[in-house]
């Protein structure tokens, strides 16, 4: 692997850790952006890479990300995030998930992990059999948050797009408002299915294209290739897959107004969003919409060293806020002529005294 430092996303990061143990066969990567706010949380990812590189840039980019994201959410918690490299076969033992745990906990609650790609809730609950560190276990209690965060993001995702559509279409409500949502997993779904709910249109597409079918022939939309899904022309395209998608090529097949989607990091590099602001397109920075999760899992962490039970109540009431955070990003966007991924960065900076 080559020197982390000298990678064009290492952005002055306070730890980035390699993690080999050969009885597990585990190889991971954790970064820990800043702490400034708190202990580095953000979820780990299990994902095979074509090139160690590709691990690097996301455990870079990722736990940056999440030092905003955690920022602009209001969380006294700083930005965190592991990569696990899995192998072509993709198999995931006890072993490797208890030894991955081990590592987190010898670094003493600098990093707080939890689910992302290819982690599910059961795997924390290994995960935590061997560290303390851990959040997004399953929970009990009508008012309990926590367990998975999937359904969380979602929530924020529907909050801001419904707040887009408002802004830059000035409609108050989304019946027959066209969405293209890319990725159909466990956040792609729930946003299409609370859409759905509303009255909207909705175009699908995912890897797994009998998923993308079925979510469609559940929910009256039409599933498309995901080759195809980015010049659908629609009112809102909602990325909730992997990242990077927002490159020249793919801002210019873009045939909507506006861009808002869970997936991390969709600007593939420094400059994008401002080809996205020149072509007038409308863009929710994916850390601001997609923080519902974050807010689940560190309001359930946070319950628990407190020794208190954790309130959904209070997840739903600060995820409703993530429309307000957009809307003072798009207005300072639109005064200044700053392209609002780099508004928002600017306000995340500062609250992490960079």
């Amino acid at each position: 692997m080559t020197a982390f430092w000298t990678e064009p996303d290492f952005d002055d990061h306070e730890q980035v850790q390699l993690v080999r143990d050969r009885a597990s066969g585990l190889t991971a990567i954790i970064a820990l952006h800043s702490t400034h706010l708190g202990p580095g949380a953000g979820g780990t990812r299990y994902w095979h890479y074509p090139e160690p590189k590709d691990a690097i840039r996301d455990a870079l980019r990722l736990s940056r990300g999440m030092s905003y994201k955690n920022a602009m959410a209001g969380l006294p918690m700083g930005g965190g995030k592991a990569v696990i490299l899995a192998d072509k076969s993709g198999e995931k033992t006890q072993a490797l998930l208890e030894a991955f745990g081990d590592t987190v906990n010898a670094l003493g609650g600098r990093y707080v992990t939890a689910e992302d790609v290819g982690i599910s809730e059961a795997d924390m609950v290994t995960v935590s059999t061997r560290t303390r560190y851990v959040s997004g276990l399953p929970v009990s209690g009508e008012n309990a948050a926590g367990g998975d965060p999937g359904p969380f993001t979602a929530m924020g995702i529907y909050h801001g797009i419904k707040a887009a559509v408002q802004h830059k279409l000035g409609k108050s409500s989304m019946d027959g408002v066209h969405i293209a949502v890319q990725g159909t997993g466990s956040v792609g779904s729930g946003l299409a299915r609370l859409l759905a709910r509303d009255g909207a249109k909705l175009t699908l597409a995912d890897i797994h294209a009998d998923r993308a079918a079925g979510l469609a022939r559940e929910l009256g939309g039409e599933a498309v290739s995901t080759d195809t899904i980015m010049g659908v022309q629609c009112d809102v395209f909602s990325p909730n897959a992997l990242g990077a998608i927002l490159d020249d090529e793919g801002i210019a097949r873009l045939q909507a107004p506006i861009v808002a989607g869970g997936a991390n990091n969709q600007l593939a590099r420094q400059g994008h969003g401002a080809r996205v602001a020149e072509r007038g397109i409308l863009y929710a920075p994916d850390y601001v919409i997609n923080a519902g999760g974050i807010i689940s899992v560190a309001m359930e962490y946070l319950a628990k060293r407190q020794g208190e039970p954790s309130d959904i109540n209070e997840v739903r009431k600060r995820i409703a806020k993530i429309p307000e955070r957009l809307q003072e990003i798009w207005q300072q966007s639109e005064e200044t002529g700053v392209s609002s991924d780099a508004v928002a960065d600017g306000m995340a900076q500062k609250l992490i005294g960079r």
